[in-house]
């Protein structure tokens, strides 16, 4: 079996492993080459294809329809999407002779979209994962072909779900290699409207709203915890990157619970929600001005 492979991050490290282990021959990838503004805290798919000899090309979202006439020639079995951020062309799934498959980071249909790690944490969700699904012109809306469930602790981050969501896509790829090896593709309807769209993130999403609840804002504190960009508020002036709460205690009887925001004792940090309810910084620092 021959492949194409459009992958970024770990996911697209782990699941190239996966391909290779399995035999399957990649005639090519296509990655992103690194944003210096953002944080790189992943493997990188460029160094796994130089360290295996795998041809790789690293082209803007505009130069995506300049590889039509290459995939077409390549023809390959399958395509593969193992978080690649662009959108991949119509034109460049039609030369999968078989199917053109994309790995996303939940459990379909619920979180299509962006960030959906980010997301799930954001809305409070104690369980995410992993779905392989058929890819067409619409993002995360083709048939749901496997996927993998995983837990979300109450004080885990988004970094610490994304690193269980990978290994969850490698146990994915790794239970349907061999109907995909033999040419079949399972298939199970992917029901959009039992789910949602969402966009994705800007680092000012992370201002929070001492307004919120204490669970919403301790769910957005984990997640966009550092690597990501951070929850952020404003102390004398000086913007706080709020990188750990929790909603724990016990409290100190000195907290004003009608007061919302910032409240220091006893050199312990708390911010004090809408709901009238503590929050405790475990650690937090300035953030940096640009």
């Amino acid at each position: 079996m021959h492949a194409v492979v459009f992958a970024y991050h770990d996911v697209g490290v782990y699941c190239l492993k996966a391909l290779l282990a399995a035999g399957i021959k990649i005639d090519l990838v296509v990655t992103h080459q690194d944003d210096p503004n953002e944080n790189i805290w992943f493997g990188s798919v460029s160094n796994l294809c130089s360290e295996h000899q795998i041809p790789y090309v690293m082209p803007s979202a505009a130069e995506l329809h300049d590889l039509i006439p290459q995939l077409q020639a390549l023809a390959p079995d399958y395509i593969f999407s193992f978080y690649y951020r662009n959108m991949i062309p119509a034109q460049i799934l039609a030369c999968a002779k078989i199917a053109a498959l994309n790995m996303h980071g939940s459990l379909l249909p619920k979180y299509r979209g962006r960030a959906p790690v980010n997301w799930a944490i954001l809305h409070g969700e104690s369980k995410t994962g992993a779905t392989l699904h058929v890819m067409e012109v619409k993002p995360d809306a083709g048939d749901i072909v496997a996927q993998a469930e995983v837990s979300i602790g109450s004080d885990e981050t988004a970094t610490d779900v994304f690193a269980k969501v990978s290994q969850a896509a490698v146990s994915v790829i790794g239970a349907v290699l061999p109907d995909l090896i033999l040419g079949k593709v399972p298939h199970q309807p992917n029901d959009l409207s039992q789910g949602s769209y969402f966009g994705g993130r800007k680092p000012s999403d992370g201002l929070i709203h001492w307004d919120q609840s204490a669970q919403q804002i301790h769910n957005l504190v984990r997640a966009v915890a550092p690597p990501y960009p951070g929850a952020f508020t404003d102390w004398h002036g000086q913007n706080m990157i709020v990188a750990r709460s929790s909603l724990k205690g016990p409290f100190p009887a000195e907290l004003d619970l009608g007061a919302r925001g910032i409240q220091v004792v006893d050199n312990r940090v708390f911010g004090i929600c809408g709901d009238h309810q503590a929050l405790e910084i475990l650690e937090w620092f300035p953030a940096k001005t640009h």
